[in-house]
């Protein structure tokens, strides 16, 4: 696996992992709010290279990538981003964006700025494809509305315990304690004005979403209690021609509930898209 590192238009370092086949088609993981490349977990990663290039980012704010003191608010900063790390690596066809939770919007601000050129698919994974008081496709769940505002507090006792109970919410009541702590200790090293910031903006993106031509597949847990199932809906509703898949029973993890449905799924949605 290399570890590689593009700038973003403000100059902010963008650090993402590589691994895979060179000339596989690439598959671009991005990540949720207060996490990293980290979170899919080395085994899914090193499953997933085997038929993919992948390409796992670390937003702005996030990981081992910069944290500017602003411009979380901008929606062309985030689109920048995606389309700076595609272009250091030469992706300009065929790729494969997926995005989970808050990742789901920054793919969003990358489509609607930049378009499908360069991409054949896109995932959406317990994801928001919108932001602000009354979108649609941000509607969050309950243990987002208990988790805010404490778990962006700088005030360590009271982010501790917002977050603590917020965890299981992505890693489900049955995951191992080791996920568990995994996810929990990524979100605490976020830094807790990044925490706040990247909900200081309002988008919609149901345009980008009707007008998108390219095949997708929308995957969300029926009791995600971080996005709210209806986020996943809402956007299956205006992409024509979506592929679904809803997880009965799942809350917002769906790749640490089951990594072998969710690398079945995600592989048999990129082998349908045909050769590269």
């Amino acid at each position: 696996m290399a570890i590689r590192e593009a700038f973003g238009r403000d100059g902010t370092s963008l650090v993402y992992r590589v691994t895979g086949d060179a000339a596989a088609r690439p598959l671009v993981l991005v990540h949720g709010w207060a996490q990293n490349s980290a979170c899919w977990g080395d085994e899914l990663l090193a499953d997933l290279a085997e038929r993919h290039r992948v390409i796992a980012v670390d937003l702005r704010g996030h990981g081992y990538s910069g944290a500017p003191e602003s411009g979380y608010d901008d929606s062309a900063l985030w689109a920048g981003d995606l389309h700076a790390i595609l272009e250091q690596e030469g992706v300009r066809s065929g790729a494969v964006l997926l995005g989970w939770s808050y990742g789901g919007l920054v793919l969003c601000d990358y489509l609607s700025v930049h378009g499908t050129a360069a991409v054949a698919g896109v995932i959406l994974v317990g994801a928001i494809t919108s932001i602000g008081r009354d979108k649609p496709g941000g509607t969050v769940g309950r243990a987002m509305r208990a988790a805010i505002p404490g778990a962006t507090s700088e005030d360590a006792r009271v982010a501790i315990r917002a977050l603590g109970s917020f965890g299981t919410a992505l890693t489900g009541p049955d995951a191992s304690g080791v996920a568990t702590q995994a996810l929990f200790g990524t979100s605490l090293t976020t830094r807790p004005r990044v925490r706040s910031a990247v909900f200081a903006r309002d988008v919609d993106h149901d345009a980008t979403l009707r007008a998108l031509d390219v095949p997708t597949l929308v995957l969300h847990g029926t009791a995600d209690t971080v996005v709210d199932v209806a986020s996943g809906r809402h956007a299956a509703e205006l992409v024509p021609g979506a592929t679904t898949s809803w997880w009965d029973g799942v809350d917002h993890g769906p790749f640490v509930a089951d990594p072998a449905r969710f690398l079945a799924e995600t592989t048999a949605f990129t082998e349908a898209l045909g050769r590269l």
